[in-house]
């Protein structure tokens, strides 16, 4: 009785498995290999949208695409059988666009055309659409050419803000890999805002399921989603500003920043020398590439946040904060002989006799590094670099592009930890006057100007999806009213190192000058050489930085340096001036006193 069940149990159990088998063959793998099936024949095309306009703050365009055309020749054509239709169309284009090589076409076909492959093969990437339009007809009426809409990458205003603005480029296997959507554009943000803002600019895929026969030909459209058009980017750059600046800058290299102080918004920043964009769009030659790059002005750095200087004399303003914080009195003076001595060594002050008697806004007025050299020995290179750290100095801004430096902001540990040196006393003294091992950004000293005039410290940026409320930094407002002071005399006062080039000037500005030393004075030099009589790479870099209106609801950081310029307003005063007289034409101050 038993051995039945069983084996009425075992007929069950292979029944079962039957019409399991039976249901999965006649059912579920149906609808696998009807998947299998619509794949022979549906084809999903992806559309790439246009890539979106930067414009600027009055809404003209920065980066637009131009309207052209790309020739594309029908596949397998390479066989003896088509040999002769493909040498009549490569003729054909290259009759009417001498421009375009025989040779380049059939390297460029070959390039691509695949017997697996049954799409149209791109030879001309791009014509432009005046220059084809005449020839549209002609070449669109042969059935073994496919001519595309097509668009190109362009910068009208050149050479103006191109650091900021950035460029694309040709996709690389890396950028695929990261960002799959280049694989269908073809193109790719590399640096500037064209790079920061890649995704947003780039915009979302479309796509077109479409049904075609056994030859790939187009018989129905099945599903379409269009692609995204929401991808335009406005920023705060004023080109018509951007463009007078870069015409009048005073130097062959440099940088210039104008921003909002209390939001940290940047009306304008130049990296000079500047470069054409346009260039890159097809790719720069080997002549042009090596021109560029052996370059001793670095036309390729993005002096803003990449250009490395000491900062000279713009520091002294958050030194002397130091000392304050530190317990030196606001009342604190020195008498200034030209120099004091440590160890072997003499430490001078920009001024051969010396100043005589100093306080806090005559040293910041007059830049009197004899002030900062016994300030500094009384609070040490800690206390000041803690000081200058609360204020940007040796930290990223956090401005909106990409590979933006630090800086160096020395003290003990550092150094420890860089050259596994111990720090010496002489080490403090230069740096409290921006030399030595000090290295800022010309960003960097635009922020900390901006703290300087507001109290409080804002993120650079360009685009308003970037922007974050200002830092507030703990500070004594009567430490930075001193401060202040000694800042609107350099501008205002008879014995200002700004005052000969910024009077008369319809906005009253606060501000200060630097002179960047490039090369140590030796200490046998009893008279200190005159910049015009050095060598033009080893003059000093001169820096301006400030703030105007002095008082009133909105101010504006202006900071300039011009490299191997040397002193700040020889080289820059006037620059300066006329920059906020151009902010008061263009209606951002709207009262000048």
């Amino acid at each position: 009785m038993i051995r039945l069940k069983l084996i009425f149990i075992f007929i069950l159990v292979v029944l079962l498995t039957l019409l399991a088998r039976v249901y999965f063959l006649s059912i579920k793998s149906n609808t696998y290999y009807e998947e299998l099936s619509k794949r022979n024949y549906i084809k999903k095309v992806y559309e790439v949208p246009n890539r979106g306009i930067i414009k600027d703050r009055n809404g003209k365009a920065l980066a637009m695409n131009k309207l052209g055309f790309s020739i594309n020749l029908k596949p397998h054509l390479r066989s003896y059988k088509n040999k002769e239709r493909l040498e009549k169309l490569i003729t054909l284009i290259n009759k009417h666009f001498p421009e375009y090589e025989k040779e380049k076409l059939y390297k460029e076909y070959k390039k691509t055309d695949s017997p697996y492959k049954h799409d149209f093969v791109k030879v001309v990437k791009y014509i432009p659409y005046d220059k084809f339009f005449k020839k549209y007809t002609l070449f669109n009426s042969l059935d073994d050419i496919q001519i595309k809409s097509e668009v190109k990458r362009v910068y009208p205003y050149k050479q103006n803000a191109s650091h900021i603005i950035g460029y694309v480029g040709k996709a690389s296997r890396l950028d695929i890999e990261r960002n799959p959507f280049s694989k269908h554009s073809g193109i790719i943000g590399k640096i500037g805002l064209e790079k920061y803002y890649n995704d947003k600019l780039q915009g979302e895929l479309g796509f077109k399921n479409l049904k075609v026969n056994a030859l790939n030909k187009e018989l129905e459209v099945l599903e379409e989603e269009k692609p995204s058009s929401d991808n335009d980017l406005t920023i705060s750059i004023d080109i018509e500003l951007q463009k007078y600046i870069q015409e009048n800058f005073p130097g062959k290299g440099g940088a210039v920043v104008v921003m909002d102080a209390q939001t940290g918004e940047l009306l304008t920043a130049g990296s000079f020398p500047e470069f054409d964009n346009n260039i890159f769009v097809d790719g720069i030659s080997v002549k042009e590439w090596n021109k560029m790059r052996n370059d001793f002005n670095h036309p390729f750095t993005n002096k803003l946040i990449n250009g490395k200087y000491p900062p000279g004399s713009v520091i002294k303003m958050g030194v002397a904060l130091s000392f304050l914080e530190n317990g030196i009195k606001p009342s604190y003076t020195v008498f200034d002989t030209g120099a004091i001595t440590l160890g072997k060594r003499n430490f001078r002050c920009w001024k051969q006799r010396g100043h005589g008697k100093v306080g806090f806004s005559k040293a910041i007025r007059e830049s009197c590094d004899d002030f900062f050299y016994k300030g500094s020995l009384k609070i040490g290179i800690n206390n000041i670099s803690e000081t200058l750290a609360k204020y940007g100095i040796g930290q990223k801004t956090g401005i909106d592009l990409d590979n933006e430096h630090y800086g160096t902001n020395p003290n003990k540990e550092w150094k420890q930890q860089r050259h596994n040196l111990p720090w010496y006393v002489g080490e403090t003294v230069i740096t409290s006057i921006g030399q030595g091992e000090m290295l800022t950004t010309p960003m960097q000293i635009a922020r900390y100007t901006a703290f300087l005039a507001t109290g409080k410290l804002p993120k650079p940026h360009f685009s308003k999806d970037s922007y974050e409320e200002p830092l507030e930094i703990p500070h004594d407002e009567k430490h930075l009213e001193l401060i202040r002071k000694g800042m609107y005399e350099v501008n205002n006062h008879k014995k200002g190192t700004l005052y000969r080039y910024s009077r008369n000037s319809i906005i009253t500005m606060a501000g200060k000058t630097g002179t960047a030393q490039v090369v140590t004075i030796p200490q046998s030099e009893k008279k200190r050489m005159k910049e015009s009589e050095l060598e033009y790479y080893h003059r000093s870099h001169a820096w301006i930085t400030g703030y105007g209106p002095f008082k009133g609801d909105k101010k504006y950081v202006v900071t300039v340096i011009v490299e191997h310029g040397g002193h700040g307003g020889s080289a820059a005063g006037f620059l300066v001036k006329n920059i906020y007289k151009k902010l008061y034409e263009f209606g951002y101050i709207k009262d000048p006193k």
